[in-house]
């Protein structure tokens, strides 16, 4: 039980820091801060549909992140609902430690055409396997995440 009042402890800190906004796994939570730093993206509210975030250019960002674990090496992210909310998915996989293995900017095109729709749950399912990175018009953001890792690390405000 102890664990799990640590546990209670360091999700109020992520909060009060501004790293997370939900009480839920902090995985998206982190993905969302992490992308929004990096590229200056605006956070839409929770409970936006769709989408959640948007660059001064009125790109919308849907943002998923997902955690390998050595019990759990899946890369299948969370549900996507809505494909007309968004132009551009931005993803990234966590190691264990919730270090950047990769991360991406992948167009709404390309999310589309390798999803697939299942209809137990009335949304589509998107694996972010490694050739996801070879497609043309995918870009490589993994540089740029770690960077703001390192500045969480050293203790840089943002």
């Amino acid at each position: 039980m102890e664990l799990l009042s640590l546990h209670v402890g360091i999700m109020e800190e992520l909060w009060q820091s501004g790293i997370i906004r939900t009480a839920n796994n902090p995985t998206g939570d982190l993905a969302e801060f992490l992308f929004c730093h990096a590229f200056s993206l605006v956070q839409t509210p929770n409970s936006e549909k769709g989408f959640d975030a948007e660059d001064g250019s009125g790109n919308r960002y849907q943002i998923k992140g997902r955690r390998l674990h050595r019990r759990n090496k899946s890369r299948q992210l969370s549900a996507i609902r809505d494909f007309s909310s968004f132009g551009i998915l931005a993803a990234v996989l966590f190691d264990e430690k919730y270090d950047i293995e990769r991360a991406a900017l992948i167009p709404k095109d390309i999310v589309l055409e390798r999803s697939s729709f299942v209809e137990q749950t009335n949304s589509y399912k998107f694996i972010l396997a490694d050739n996801v990175w070879e497609e043309k018009k995918v870009t490589d953001v993994t540089g740029k995440l770690r960077g703001i890792v390192t500045r969480l690390r050293d203790n840089r405000e943002f």
